[in-house]
């Protein structure tokens, strides 16, 4: 369970335990199909009902949390086949995404990304899988915020909690990002040469690897 520092009554916001409970769901520590009680919750993360039904509510709209009629919420259990169905669709509206960011990129933008390219480089090569998740995290939500697809960020970001699980875990696969390195630096020098089809397709490669990585570990 997430630490949380003692302080008198309950003082966690409902932004600060949709970010606990988000972060458990996705690390596994909180598991598909567990109960969620908000009582519990409210004693486990030192947070008022309220605040915890909010957070419950946020998390349910993101699909990590599902209500049951007469039980409650629990943790949304995402089977195999939905979390290929939800990756493939992020496979077209990332794409959309590169292929904006590429038109609109900037001198500064494109060192950033480069820098990026570097660190991930500089990941793999001490196998560190941790800084390499982070840097793919950043990479992803850079492009996006290039993009300048407000309507496009908004549905990657619902997809992207209901799937996160599984590329959580893939991320963390040994030799998986040995697998993905080549696909994002392919993506980041497409986009940084304005090169919107090539960086298009670069991201639909690069998601459709995600989406066939999922199903095979099934």
């Amino acid at each position: 369970m997430t630490t949380i520092p003692e302080t008198e009554g309950p003082t966690l916001s409902a932004p600060q335990l949709v970010e606990i409970l988000r972060k458990a769901i996705i690390s596994g520590e909180l598991v598909p199909k567990q109960r969620l009680v908000e009582a519990d919750l409210a004693d486990d993360y030192g947070a008022s009902r309220g605040n915890v039904r909010v957070a419950l509510a946020e998390l349910s709209v993101e699909g990590l949390v599902e209500r049951v009629q007469n039980r409650g919420a629990r943790v949304r259990a995402v089977s195999i086949e939905e979390a290929v169905e939800i990756t493939e669709v992020r496979g077209a509206l990332e794409a959309l995404c590169a292929r904006k960011a590429a038109e609109r990129i900037t001198d500064a933008g494109s060192q950033e990304l480069r820098d990026l390219a570097r660190q991930m480089e500089d990941a793999v090569a001490r196998g560190d899988r941790e800084s390499y998740s982070a840097c793919n995290q950043r990479l992803h939500a850079k492009i996006i915020e290039v993009s300048a697809q407000a309507t496009a960020a908004a549905t990657i970001q619902r997809l992207r909690g209901q799937a996160v699980r599984f590329q959580f875990q893939l991320a963390r696969q040994p030799g998986r990002p040995n697998v993905s390195l080549p696909q994002h630096l392919a993506i980041i020098d497409a986009v940084c040469r304005h090169d919107p089809e090539g960086a298009a397709e670069a991201m639909r490669l690069h998601l459709e690897s995600v989406a066939d990585a999922i199903r095979e570990s099934a």
